[in-house]
């Protein structure tokens, strides 16, 4: 399968952040309500944006994951590539991650005159449960309950982590009935009642992803290209009623409430269908085009930065009123372009500074393990 960069994917990428950051407006930004956001969320919500950042992630890993290991023909072989796969994960995600994570801990600590980051001794727990990837279940436990911390965002993480850790295996105990089984876990959430904990182990959107991304290596894939999009403005205009639809759908006044997540795992994989031919369908080249693979390409540190920037908003602005200077306390659009900026800056010195060096360290440590191993002709073409 062709793993080059898909611009129509990275565009996905950035409209799934971007929603995620409205989301966190309320609450996160501004504690005092704010008319207008709560007329917009009256009648549409954006937190669909990490499902479909699920259906994105099945999508890309499978595509490059499931080829090599089904082609295997050892278990040596299989365990070689699944050993690379997690040291490039662990390297691409990883030293990200735990640095917001120290980095939110030590301003809970220095930076907290305000209460914006909330107390030592949630935070300490929602450091602990970011860092060995049980935070999904630690929010599940917290719903409604008691404090999480100012790293809650990490719930996704954690689950996307333990995907990465489950889906090699889980590609090799089934080969040719992977796609079976994924039918099957989608059907069986469809049709499920979302507890909070079924609410932070959801897996449909993410199978989705991954059966698309078998289908792309099918003949008929092809043949259902949705050629339609290519008249002009034809893909911005479905983008732009997908986006609105599930954006209704996650409010409270979708009357199909038991569906809602299945039914918004299902759009997002239509997306990430139209996306996947790479054909620019949802976005004509152009500048919104550079502008919105540039958001996406940065998603991720975005979406980990987001919210002590936020944070650290509110708690200039503590700062500036106790002090009794002019502050944007007051100005809505003052104070979001202020947190706007700042999660740009940071999101760009933490893509260059630690997510490509250690990305590319890792994708090093890989190609050493590989030049390195001895090569011994297997006894045996063992089944993996």
């Amino acid at each position: 399968m062709n793993s080059k960069r898909i611009m129509d994917i990275e565009v996905l990428r950035a409209i799934a952040v971007l929603g995620v950051l409205f989301h966190h407006l309320q609450g996160s930004l501004f504690t005092d309500t704010v008319p207008l956001l709560q007329t917009v969320h009256h009648w549409a919500q954006s937190w669909w944006g990490v499902d479909l950042f699920f259906a994105i992630s099945g999508f890309v890993i499978a595509r490059s994951l499931i080829p090599v290991l089904q082609g295997c023909t050892s278990r040596r072989q299989c365990w070689e590539q699944t050993r690379n796969f997690w040291l490039r994960r662990a390297f691409r995600l990883l030293p990200s991650a735990w640095l917001w994570l120290a980095l939110m801990l030590l301003a809970c600590v220095l930076l907290n005159r305000s209460g914006a980051f909330g107390t030592l001794h949630a935070n300490l727990q929602a450091t602990l449960a970011g860092v060995l990837q049980y935070a999904n279940f630690r929010f599940a436990d917290s719903f409604f309950q008691y404090e999480y911390g100012s790293s809650f965002v990490y719930w996704s993480l954690a689950l996307e982590e333990q995907f990465y850790l489950l889906f090699p295996l889980l590609i090799v105990v089934c080969r040719r009935h992977l796609g079976w089984v994924l039918l099957a876990l989608v059907a069986v959430q469809l049709f499920t009642l979302r507890t909070p904990l079924l609410m932070v182990v959801r897996t449909d959107a993410l199978a989705l992803g991954v059966l698309l991304a078998m289908w792309s290596a099918q003949p008929g894939y092809s043949r259902w290209e949705p050629r339609f999009l290519r008249r002009p403005w034809a893909g911005v205009s479905v983008l732009t009623v997908l986006a609105l639809l599930l954006s209704y759908m996650a409010t409270d006044r979708f009357t199909f409430a038991s569906y809602r997540i299945g039914s918004i795992a299902m759009l997002s994989a239509l997306l990430v269908w139209m996306a996947s031919y790479n054909r620019d369908y949802l976005l004509p080249r152009g500048r919104l085009q550079r502008l919105m693979a540039w958001i996406g390409s940065r998603s991720y540190g975005i979406y980990l930065i987001h919210i002590p920037a936020y944070l650290l908003v509110r708690e200039l602005i503590f700062r500036l009123q106790d002090a009794g200077l002019p502050s944007p306390a007051g100005h809505p659009i003052l104070t979001v372009l202020i947190a706007g900026g700042l999660i740009a800056l940071l999101s760009e010195l933490n893509y260059r500074f630690i997510e490509m060096p250690m990305r590319n360290r890792g994708a090093a440590l890989v190609r050493r393990l590989g030049t390195s191993r001895t090569a011994v002709p297997s006894s045996g073409a063992t089944s993996c």
